[in-house]
């Protein structure tokens, strides 16, 4: 699932991990990645095995299925496919985070909704400041600076905020399993991108040393700049303006316009990335569609239709119509997180 501004409001309207760093297509990683035994977070089981069995038939030479490797394109959504997203999106608690950051030079918001909610810890009047509420909030937390400073505050935020549940830095709580995932695509010579509603700018400054996926390979939902030369200083301000919406229909829009090229492979976990892997199936080269269903509630929470982060019910349906794979994070993974190998 993604962060977005309607996603945020399904949400309000209803309530340093040791990743590859190497950039993608030039990742060191050795031949024995390349093998099943690469995936060793991963139970063995049909999930496993139907994914190793298409890598090596569309990386075979000799194979009728075999795709070139400008055509091995994968897209990965992040919010709860790479990362956990509960009990609300990261991103929205690094929105409140900043607003309790910014409150001193913000006296007015001491009175004034949805701040001063935010600031009293009062959730409940949150949910009831709907759409609006939202809306002002991200815009009054994302906008108003460079991109440069935004960058920066939100490679700092990463470097020092928890998740209120976990206790860990919001990096640690990355899945090992797909971790690992990576690492065997890319040594199978597939290109890989993150396809999120969550924003581009949010994502791109950690991107790279979390998942090794570089920051020009991440597409996002966007807020539009505005270049000013600033006395021979050029630099991009950020705007009070959506741009682009990453989320749903948006996901086949975004992939045309930032790759260029119909995916083979798409991994996502909710309804929000049911276009993006409808468009990887329509794709006329041998394609894999799996669906990450968060099915354990001890590692990590279980859900899928009733809820309101996440929410997996028309896509889980249509998963199961096409065959398309179905992870069972209880089952099929061995460990959740890279910290409790």
């Amino acid at each position: 699932m993604k962060f977005s501004f309607g996603l945020l409001t399904l949400f309000i309207l209803t309530t340093s991990c040791n990743a590859p760093t190497d950039k993608v297509g030039k990742a060191s990683v050795n031949d024995s990645v390349k093998n099943s035994n690469a995936l060793q977070s991963w139970n063995d089981g049909k999930t496993k095995q139907s994914i190793i069995s298409y890598v090596d038939d569309v990386t075979n030479k000799q194979s009728k299925n075999f795709i070139s490797v400008a055509d091995r394109i994968v897209v990965f959504d992040n919010d709860g496919t790479l990362w956990s997203e509960k009990p609300v999106y990261f991103q929205l608690f690094f929105a409140i985070d900043r607003v309790k950051s910014m409150a001193a030079d913000h006296p007015e918001w001491k009175d004034k909704q949805p701040f001063k909610a935010v600031l009293e810890n009062d959730m409940q009047t949150l949910i009831k400041q709907g759409e609006k509420g939202v809306f002002e909030l991200v815009m009054a937390t994302h906008t108003g600076i460079t991109t440069d400073e935004f960058e920066k505050i939100v490679k700092d935020w990463m470097a020092s905020a928890q998740h209120p549940i976990k206790k860990r830095p919001y990096t640690d709580l990355v899945f090992q399993p797909m971790l690992e995932l990576l690492d065997y695509l890319r040594a199978h010579d597939f290109k890989i991108f993150i396809v999120s509603g969550g924003g581009i700018e949010f994502m791109r400054p950690w991107s790279e040393k979390v998942y090794g996926i570089s920051e020009n390979q991440v597409i996002g939902s966007s807020i539009q700049t505005e270049y000013d030369y600033n006395e021979g200083k050029p630099v991009l301000k950020r705007l009070a303006k959506i741009d682009f919406i990453d989320d749903k229909v948006g996901k086949p829009v975004g992939i045309n316009r930032y790759i260029g090229r119909k995916p083979v492979f798409a991994v996502g976990n909710s309804d929000g990335d049911l276009q993006m892997l409808q468009w990887t199936a329509s794709n006329k080269l041998k394609n894999l569609e799996i669906y990450i269903h968060h099915t354990d509630s001890i590692r990590e929470w279980a859900y899928d239709r009733k809820s309101s982060v996440g929410k997996l019910d028309k896509g889980l349906d249509e998963a199961k119509a096409n065959g398309w794979i179905l992870v069972d994070m209880k089952n099929d993974w061995k460990v959740i997180y890279p910290f409790e190998k």
